[in-house]
């Protein structure tokens, strides 16, 4: 199979979608109002609630939302063949993804800027928001000590990577500074910030950074974690508008022109796929196809921590409601793109079908090294950059992503352990969720050893968890589309074939480890699954209740709540 073909149609695929049928959506089911007041502006505190310029903002959305995840879940996918993971990263990028992170950032905006969490409370019910909100703490939790490792790893196994990642924050700083406070123009200071961050990966480039084997008494691993939680402990608690948002939008940027020179290097070298369509020799540790590839496969089709992050961030920012479509829709597309290119990448990077598989001789393979290493091997082939610049670049690339999806995944659990201490009528300040959240990640990550690798004993458990989210959230969408008499069918059909797989997957997986004897995955599988059908029971509840009830205008009781509020 010729990777090019491959590249053009799934770039098509994706762009279509976004050309015809997110301008469908806008306009039939959501209805975007470019008049409507948006949280940003009526809530606005300067912190959390900032008017921001759409170009921005899906800089921050997309980087965010994108994290390590679209790369690591196609690479891994590949195990079954090149073909189950294309179609279900196109189909989901035009069909799911980009119709949920459209619609959970529209959803917060018509509610004062409010979590999916808080949602499914007016919308599902008490129990159901409570049942949420646990299923959202899991997530996150996953989330943030996961990605710390995997930081971590990608650091020590491409050491030039180490200046770029680190230096893109004063480089971030800079372009906060200069767009917010001395309103220069943004063209201009996008050329400078990304000059200057490609500088960084050319210094780093020259000048790898290792750390000792051991730092007071902890490995490098657990060194490098600490210092990322450290640093998204810090990061979550500034102005948005000071690092989230000029960081996100920087390394927006970067991603595009990474993609980009992995896609014209895909162009010029025209790379022979060499895994197969459909693999039938699988190794023995490779769960089934279905469901399993719909969970696998999350970031880069559909993800329920996308819409925590619409929800979460991006919508207390959102200047137009019309701006949904840009920043929600097409965040999406760019993370279909991404995937596309960890398949590519992870399917032509290799000379001969042997090669590849003497690297997939396990279901657990390292998804992002393996795209490290088989996309440099195509840029290699086709601009002629040295390989390890190469390998520096696309590191770099898997590196700043993952870290902003910290930075924001930080912040959301803030958010989340606020809105529980609201659930059980405490008050809690922004410093100490935020000490709460940084405590509980690094606990999670220490609690199997002290190289701070623990996250990995429960990321089983993400994929399922993440979809899970994800069939929730369209159940709330859902919901608020029956209540105004619009077409629910764009949410309701992928809910119902998400929800399906998801629940399939997860019993499927606590089958698994019940014979593993991997007792605390049983737990958490068991407290999921359980969370998940009561609050899908609460969905269908209120989606009956809904249907039988005449149509609501959501827009005058929004607002009647917004001013009592006031």
């Amino acid at each position: 199979m010729n990777s090019l073909v491959l590249a053009v149609i799934g770039v098509a695929m994706i762009v279509a979608g976004y050309l015809l049928y997110s301008k469908y959506l806008a306009g039939r089911v959501f209805k975007l109002d470019p008049v409507r007041s948006t949280p940003a502006h009526a809530m606005r505190d300067g912190v959390d609630y900032v008017p921001t310029n759409k170009y921005v903002l899906w800089g921050h959305h997309f980087t965010s939302v994108a994290g390590a995840a679209p790369i690591v879940g196609p690479a891994v996918a590949v195990i079954w063949g090149w073909l189950p993971a294309f179609l279900w990263v196109t189909i989901g990028t035009v069909f799911f993804a980009g119709m949920h992170d459209m619609g959970a950032l529209w959803a917060s905006v018509r509610n004062r800027g409010q979590s999916i969490g808080a949602l499914s409370g007016r919308y599902i019910g008490k129990n159901g928001r409570n049942l949420f909100l646990v299923v959202i703490f899991l997530l996150l939790l996953m989330v943030n000590a996961t990605f710390a490792i995997v930081i971590a790893n990608l650091l020590i196994a491409t050491p030039t990577a180490v200046i770029p990642a680190w230096g893109a924050i004063v480089v971030a700083i800079g372009v906060g500074q200069a767009i917010y406070r001395y309103r220069l123009s943004l063209p201009a200071v996008t050329v400078v910030g990304v000059v200057l961050l490609y500088a960084l990966i050319l210094l780093g480039d020259r000048f790898p950074v290792v750390l000792p084997e051991t730092v007071m008494g902890l490995p490098s691993t657990a060194v490098w974690v600490v210092l990322l939680f450290v640093y998204a402990g810090i990061a979550s608690v500034l102005p948005v508008w000071l690092l989230l948002q000029p960081r996100d939008y920087i390394n927006g940027i970067q991603l595009f022109i990474a993609l980009g020179i992995l896609y014209v290097s895909v162009l010029i070298a025209n790379p022979t796929i060499v895994a197969p369509a459909m693999n039938q020799a699988v190794p023995e540790d490779t769960p089934s196809l279905v469901p399993l590839l719909f969970v696998t496969i999350a970031c880069g089709a559909i993800s329920g921590f996308h819409g925590m992050v619409s929800s979460g961030t991006s919508s207390k920012q959102l200047d137009k409601e019309t701006d949904s479509r840009f920043v929600g829709y097409f965040g999406a597309v760019g993370e279909g793109l991404l995937a596309l290119g960890s398949i590519i990448a992870c399917t032509a990077g290799f000379r001969t079908l042997a090669d590849w598989e003497a690297v997939y001789t396990t279901f657990s393979v390292n998804g992002a090294g393996v795209f490290v290493e088989g996309g440099a091997s195509i840029v290699n082939a086709g601009l002629g950059l040295p390989p390890s610049l190469s390998a520096t670049i696309l590191a770099t690339t898997a590196v700043l992503f993952a870290a902003t999806t910290m930075d924001t995944g930080l912040r959301l659990q803030r958010f989340v352990i606020q809105e529980v201490a609201e659930v059980v009528g405490a008050k809690v300040g922004k410093a100490v969720a935020t000490v709460v959240a940084v405590v509980v990640g690094l606990g999670l990550a220490f609690g199997a050893g002290a190289d701070g690798a623990g996250g990995l004993t429960i990321w089983p458990l993400f994929g399922t968890t993440n979809q899970l989210l994800a069939g929730l959230t369209l159940s709330i969408l859902a919901i608020m589309m029956i209540r105004k008499r619009r077409p629910a069918l764009p949410i309701v059909l992928p809910l119902v074939f998400l929800l399906a797989m998801t629940l399939y997957a997860l019993v499927v997986q606590l089958g698994a480890w019940i014979a593993e004897g991997s007792w605390m995955l049983v737990i958490l599988d068991v407290v999921i699954l359980v969370a998940a059908l009561w609050v899908i029971v609460e969905a269908v509840g209120a989606m009956s209740r809904t249907r039988r009830d005449p149509p609501v205008d959501d827009d005058a009781e929004d607002e009647a709540l917004a001013a009592a509020e006031r």
